[in-house]
């Protein structure tokens, strides 16, 4: 009897125990046992407030107990500055793909884990950009560590970005390349959708990238065809057209859509005229500069959209009015013979303004990529425009303001009306009726002027070229004219790209074969310059006739070539310069004295998230320094975290 009571005493005291305690992961795992039990809650974190699920629990995955431990974290800091460090490579996706590990999703109060294959076909298109800055592979998305296999009950973290299609009968059937287009109006998350989908089903000519995000978070994607995508090829000219610049402004945005959709079908299919065009052209497209408006305007629905509603973006900024007033430097600066009317720096007072994150993300852009031609997508009027767009009398609203590239913007514009059946048609009594005595172009000012516009920043920063397309009266038009408006553009659309082989191309380098980066290309007559990209490369576009070209560098002797570009030529003309190095180093060459001062306080120029901050590095005791003395550039971000940074994102060397 004395022996059954003990059992039993001994019974009771094992019921009553608490749970042992449970290591790192276990609880997530399931290994342990705790005296609650967890459960599904909403997501709070602002990074991860565009997932496809809507709750999460805590611990997550890295055993963190709560969002605010989440959000402290290296991990959590190292996903909100993945897009800036790898310069928009991989992303959203990287970001969504961290989300499923830090906030896991929840469904009746049970964790499902990410799919394995996801995190595997992630890493071997993302590891290349890790690998250029130096940054190891994040621990926390270990495929085989955190990630699950189908037959688990995985989920997969990107099916929302990239629109999982529905299985159809012609699905299963052997896949031909067709031309097939919706054409209805696309939200942002159906637009991203659409771009993803057809990067992937072109994927050895397209990719998609974002240059930054908007205001209210959205990524600003691009879609570029190349035989090369993601790397300039010397030689190669960089054509760009950007939508959607005012958001309630969306024919533009559509029709870049449906161009995306195009090239990459009609390439597959052979279609001639589209493979010479991505095989000698780097193509890229942004349908909307502006998402946040976009999705303010379509609250109220196509054909009830007034003139305002969604222009301006979420910081009521009008992005064609934001960028730095270069114009009015130009005309300051005409009188003067030694001032450079091209690549005029920023100026300091700009900065003292409020500058929107779209307009930044588009400077860095151009910045970073030699594009030679460009046109922006608007609405509400007919007709296409050229620079300048601002007056060269600040009195007069619609003065005719040439730029000193008067002959090439004319025959741009003409280019693209010409191929318009609309805009080229010599009915007054329509849209756009007012131009067709002009020929359906006009001079920017001499339409109206405004200061701060998107094209001449373009012209007097860079060696852009951009025109203004005006689409149709009609912002926001109903789903049923989409296609008519198609139709109407796509001819002056594949114009308008073949017109970037127009004009002299070439190679500037020393007798070494060296390229020279910077060079200045002078056209005698013309006081506009370009100048050379990193391989040494340039385009510079130029009408019929005969010009004397001249190429200079500093350091380097000035060479000068007669060119002649007959009026049936179609190709650019190949015009290479050998320059001749200098004994001694030039007192002056052609720049301005003001030109320093502005370069001084340009944050565009000198702020660089990328640049390399100085800072006291831990040392162990004794006061050496610890194994990884020089850090990478990138070590900065994670200053905050004390002894808490990711010594993991550091490469073994």
């Amino acid at each position: 009897m004395l022996l059954k009571l003990l059992l039993f005493l001994g019974a009771l005291v094992r019921v009553t125990e608490p749970a042992p305690r449970c290591e790192p992961g276990q609880e997530t795992l399931g290994q342990c046992q705790t005296g609650e039990k967890a459960k599904c809650v909403d997501i709070t974190l602002s990074s991860c407030s565009d997932v496809s699920y809507t709750k999460t629990m805590y611990p997550n995955l890295l055993d963190q107990k709560s969002r605010e431990v989440v959000e402290l974290s290296s991990e959590y800091i190292l996903m909100s500055v993945l897009h800036n460090l790898l310069q928009g490579e991989c992303n959203p996706d990287l970001r969504l793909l961290s989300c499923s590990i830090l906030a896991p999703r929840c469904e009746k109060d049970k964790m499902i884990k990410p799919c394995r294959h996801v995190c595997e076909n992630l890493r071997k298109n993302c590891l290349p950009a890790f690998d250029t800055i130096d940054m190891a592979w994040p621990y926390f998305l270990d495929c085989d560590r955190f990630f699950a296999g189908e037959e688990e009950g995985c989920f997969d973290p990107l099916a929302k970005l990239r629109g999982e299609p529905e299985l159809t009968e012609e699905d299963l059937l052997v896949e031909v390349p067709t031309t097939l287009i919706q054409f209805t109006h696309h939200l942002y998350s159906k637009m991203v959708s659409i771009l993803k989908k057809t990067a992937s089903r072109c994927s050895h000519i397209a990719r998609t990238y974002s240059i930054g995000r908007s205001f209210e978070g959205r990524d600003l994607f691009v879609i570029e065809f190349s035989t090369n995508p993601g790397h300039h090829d010397p030689m190669k000219p960089e054509f760009k057209y950007i939508g959607n610049m005012h958001g309630n402004e969306v024919v533009g945005k559509e029709l870049l859509i449906y161009l995306a959709q195009y090239l990459c079908s009609e390439y597959l299919l052979g279609n001639p005229r589209i493979q010479t065009l991505i095989n000698n052209t780097r193509i890229h497209l942004l349908p909307s500069l502006n998402p946040d408006g976009y999705e303010l305007a379509a609250e109220e629905g196509a054909g009830y959209n007034g003139w305002i509603n969604g222009r301006q973006t979420a910081q009521n900024l009008d992005l064609n009015r934001n960028f730095p007033d270069l114009t009015s430097e130009v005309y300051n600066r005409a009188g003067l013979r030694w001032a450079r009317l091209d690549h005029i720096p920023i100026p300091q007072s700009y900065w003292e303004g409020k500058v929107a994150p779209e307009t930044k993300a588009v400077m860095k852009w151009m910045r970073a990529i030699p594009f030679v031609l460009s046109a922006s997508l608007h609405g509400g009027e007919l007709v296409v425009t050229y620079p300048y767009d601002f007056s060269r009398h600040p009195l007069e609203e619609k003065m005719y303001s040439p730029t000193p590239d008067e002959r090439m913007f004319r025959l741009l514009a003409k280019a693209y009306a010409g191929a318009h059946p609309v805009i080229s048609d010599k009915l007054e009594a329509r849209c756009g009726g007012n131009f067709v005595k002009r020929g359906g172009i006009i001079n920017g000012a001499q339409w109206y002027s405004f200061t701060g516009g998107m094209a001449d920043f373009n012209y007097l920063h860079t060696n852009c070229f951009e025109i203004t397309l005006e689409l149709g009266c009609e912002k926001f038009p109903l789903e049923e004219e989409l296609y008519s408006a198609w139709h109407e553009n796509k001819e002056s659309l594949l114009t308008f790209m073949e017109m970037v082989h127009r004009g002299i191309k070439g190679i500037v380098s020393d007798k070494f074969g060296n390229p020279i980066k910077n060079a200045r290309i002078s056209v005698k007559g013309i006081r506009h310059d370009v100048i050379t990209a990193a391989d040494g490369d340039y385009w510079r576009l130029l009408p019929p006739g005969t010009y004397i070209i001249s190429a200079h560098a500093i350091g380097f002797s000035k060479v000068m070539k007669r060119v002649t570009l007959p009026a049936k030529m179609k190709r650019a003309g190949r015009v290479d310069f050998v320059l001749r190095s200098l004994d001694t180093k030039p007192k002056h060459f052609l720049r301005g004295p003001m030109e320093d001062i502005y370069e001084r306080y340009d944050p565009l120029e000198h702020f660089d998230p990328h640049a390399q901050h100085t800072q006291s590095e831990p040392r162990e005791e004794g006061g050496q320094p610890t194994r990884h003395n020089e850090k990478p550039w990138w070590w900065s971000y994670f200053s905050s975290l004390g002894q808490h940074k990711p010594l993991w994102l550091l490469k073994q060397r």
